[in-house]
């Protein structure tokens, strides 16, 4: 009798029932039928199905299942997550027996333009000037290389810069352009083992073979080529009437084999490619939910090479790190929305492809006699076998997605594979339980090579020889918000970098040296021209940073425009929609170097209103302004170098994030953004500290009881006001108590709540102290510091005795 391990009964399923059963079935019968009770007979009990895994079976070899960092900045805010959950997601994607133990990888090249769920920098804005820090995709191979030295590696080009080819893709520029990001990786000591053309665009046959040419010449030989990651085989069939292309391509890849965003039951090739003699890929599947796309997934894996012959499988993406307001907010292996919190969800897709990748390797090969459909029917499922170059240890992947029942397998193994003890692991797929996910279950032992398993309706199983695996257990923490008030000096950041939590989705925001004499860091819009697209909807360069549950509050920022154009706040950004010329929810302070400006108003659907507008002193190119947007249930206000230069009302968002934005091809910096509660900012420690200059010895005033005419000078920005002590001598004999500390901006608003003082008078002597202001003064400012007192026996307010900050 075989070993089974279904936590049932020991007979097999193929033995009749014991005749007594049979004798008391039939009486019983007979009785129902006599009180008129129909019987139906019982169905008899289905035979195992057999599975031989035979190790002398050919087959292809493996090249990975993975998935897919881009298409893009669907990973921008991993890196922003702290220590140790950073680590902890990285480890569930990539290290061998603890999570998704992806075997392959493929990264954007990153092109200043949106290619999905975000922008991505480029290694090269301009040409020639050519920057190998820029992104966090280094960083990511990097971190995944440290997990898996074997992990393979793919680079692809989605968008790129307009300077290439005067905005053609398919040009020596963009071969040039590849081959200086290939020299970028291995200035980090990465090596690409797979590139690609330009992702779902067509081909151009002349220009893959030159690539290949340029590879070979310039030491890249080892690099392959995939062509053309497109939908179709039409490669393998161009291959056939160009042999001098089917020889520079190494790796057929198609998109979506299975069908787009499928359940992937069938996942066929074409008889061109399989014949090729080439690899075959799903080099692009899934953009599926992170837990619902499990599924397709499971089946997906297992067919593609059933069905086609395919030795590569690529979800798209690797994670969804991004907020929720972007597109495909929730795809790929797993979700971390909140950098802030550390907050993240491993999802089912990633135990799904465990159940592969954590029992096989790149170099395995596939058993094709040993790989197909439960009974030969679809719905039962599939299963495909692979044996390890030793030719002794094997793995079989079993997945019953549609399965309506329980099913018995019969294993027969032979051909020279190990027939010693067998391991299973499985996962519900139709469970929400994390508990039933990547599942050790109890060891076989096979009996002359043979052994059986129960298998359950809706699962994925891995039976094999080897040992290794494991599920990790890190555990996320809890969601919150993003608190206010937020501020970013950007000074801490390397040159090239991405400033924290700041998302670009068209263009690129990167921190530089500030100019026009300012020192430290500060953000600038890189994209000098228009690049070349992937999306259909032209959006202008813009940058999202923040909660989407952030209400009333004020956006500042100091900006200042290299060349002619406009550059732009954003406020309550909330969904946007890629394809969309101006396409994201939310209201932007829009202002130009002429001094024109405008609150405006947009929507997903690129309906943008003017909301008020106006003209203010020219702005110029080279100098820095402050502007800030203030948002207060309906009201907004535009704030241009401490003035309001315009309010307007609206309702149509209520919520969102913050951002950055400029004109088409508009280059300017951002600095010292403050994101705070109210119209005015709170009182958090400064940062950096504020620097005034000594007071100065005061002298009567003819027009009060009493004055001063000390002048303060900030000579640094800063939030959180400044600490000092104005001393007003000879005062006037008649002034008594009541003096109280009172502040004028530059347009007459008085916001004396916003200043405290300790004021006292003796004699002809007011002095305050502890003078402390609740808020944020640029250099520069014009502003009036003062006491409000009253006389004696004269209840009116006396003349302000008054210190002028400058």
């Amino acid at each position: 009798m075989t070993t089974r391990r279904d936590g049932g009964a020991s007979r097999r399923p193929t033995d009749p029932p014991p005749r007594r059963f049979r004798r008391w079935a039939a009486a019983a019968g007979l009785l129902l039928a006599a009180a008129g009770i129909q019987v139906v007979s019982p169905e008899p009990a289905q035979a195992a199905t057999g599975i031989t895994i035979n190790g002398s079976s050919g087959g292809r070899t493996l090249d990975g299942v993975g998935a897919i960092s881009g298409g893009g900045g669907n990973s921008r805010l991993l890196i922003d997550y702290p220590e140790p959950q950073r680590s902890d997601i990285l480890d569930y994607l990539f290290k061998p027996g603890y999570g998704a133990a992806m075997q392959i990888m493929k990264t954007e090249i990153g092109g200043d333009t949106n290619s999905t769920s975000g922008a991505e920098p480029s290694h090269e804005h301009t040409r020639g000037a050519i920057n190998c820090n820029r992104g966090y995709e280094w960083w990511l191979m990097g971190e995944a290389k440290a997990r898996n030295p074997n992990i393979k590696l793919v680079g692809l080009a989605w968008g790129a810069p307009g300077w290439i080819g005067n905005n053609t893709f398919f040009t020596n520029d963009a071969i040039d352009y590849l081959v200086a990001w290939l020299g970028c990786a291995t200035s980090h000591g990465l090596t690409i083992d797979y590139l690609g053309g330009w992702n779902e665009k067509g081909r151009d046959l002349t220009w893959y073979k030159n690539l290949r040419s340029a590879l070979n010449s310039r030491g890249y030989a080892a690099v392959k080529i995939v062509a053309s990651d497109d939908f179709g085989w039409g490669p393998a069939d161009d291959a056939q009437r160009d042999p001098a292309f089917g020889n520079a391509i190494a790796v057929y890849g198609s998109h979506y084999v299975c069908g787009y965003r499928s359940a992937q039951s069938s996942c066929p090739s074409s008889t061109n490619a399989i014949n090729s003699g080439k690899s075959l890929w799903a080099s692009e599947n899934g953009s599926d939910d992170y837990n619902a796309g499990a599924n397709a997934l499971a089946r997906g894996i297992n067919r593609g090479y059933i069905d086609g012959k395919m030795t590569g499988y690529l979800n798209w993406p690797v994670i969804a790190a991004i907020t929720p307001n972007v597109p495909w907010s929730t795809t790929g292996l797993a979700v971390a929305q909140q950098p802030w919190s550390g907050n993240y969800s491993i999802g089912k897709n990633a135990w799904v492809m465990g159940q592969t990748t954590q029992f096989s390797a790149p170099g395995w090969k596939y058993l094709d006699s040993s790989s197909g459909y439960i009974g030969g029917n679809r719905n039962n499922g599939s299963f495909v076998s692979l044996k390890s170059p030793n030719n002794s240890n094997y793995s079989t992947v079993i997945e019953t997605m549609d399965a309506g029942s329980a099913q018995d397998l019969q294993f027969n193994v032979t051909g020279g594979l190990s027939t010693g003890t067998v391991h299973v692991w499985s996962t519900n797929v139709r469970s929400n339980n994390q508990a039933d996910f990547f599942v050790k279950r109890s060891d076989i032992t096979p009996s002359n090579g043979s052994f059986s398993l129960t298998v359950q309706p809706g699962y994925v199983y891995s039976i094999t020889t080897t040992t290794g695996q494991g599920k990790g257990t890190a555990t996320s923490p809890a969601q919150r918000s993003l608190a206010l008030p937020y501020t970013d000096t950007f000074d801490s950041y390397q040159t090239g970098r991405e400033a924290k939590y700041l998302s670009d989705h068209q263009g690129s925001f990167e921190v530089v040296a500030c100019g026009a004499s300012r020192t430290g860091q500060c953000v600038r819009q890189m994209s000098e021209q228009a690049p070349i697209y992937w999306t259909d909807g032209h959006a202008e360069p813009f940058t999202l940073l923040g909660d989407l549950g952030w209400r009333d509050y004020t956006v500042s920022s100091d900006v200042m425009l290299e060349k002619s154009g406009y550059a732009q706040l954003i406020g309550r950004a909330g969904n946007y929609n890629h394809q969309g010329p101006q396409n994201l929810n939310g209201y932007y302070l829009r202002v130009a170097d002429n001094g024109s400006w405008s609150i405006r108003s947009n929507n997903t659907s690129g309906n943008q209103r003017t909301l008020a507008s106006g003209t203010t002193a020219a702005l110029g190119t080279g100098r820095w302004h402050n502007v800030a947007l203030t948002m207060s249930g309906s009201s907004l206000t535009a704030t241009i170098d401490g003035t309001i230069v315009g309010r307007a009302t609206d309702s149509a968002f209520s919520a969102g994030q913050i951002g950055y934005a400029t004109g088409q091809g508009v280059t300017a910096q951002f600095d010292n953004l403050k994101i705070y509660s109210g119209s005015v900012p709170p009182d958090p420690t400064p940062t950096p500290s504020p620097s005034v200059s000594p007071s100065v010895p005061v002298s009567p005033s003819p027009s009060g009881p009493g004055g001063c005419t000390a002048t303060y000078k900030v000579v640094s920005e800063w939030s959180g006001g400044f600490q000092s002590e104005i001393t007003v001598t000879n005062a006037s004999s008649g002034a008594s108590t009541g003096w109280q500390a009172a502040f004028t901006l530059a347009d007459g608003q008085q916001v004396s709540q916003s200043w405290n003082a300790d004021v006292k008078q003796s004699g002809s002597t007011v002095t305050a102290t502890n003078v402390s202001y609740n808020g944020t003064l640029a250099p520069g400012a014009s502003a009036t510091f003062g006491f409000l007192g009253s006389r004696t026996g004269n209840s009116t307010s006396a003349p302000t005795v008054s210190c002028t900050l400058s």
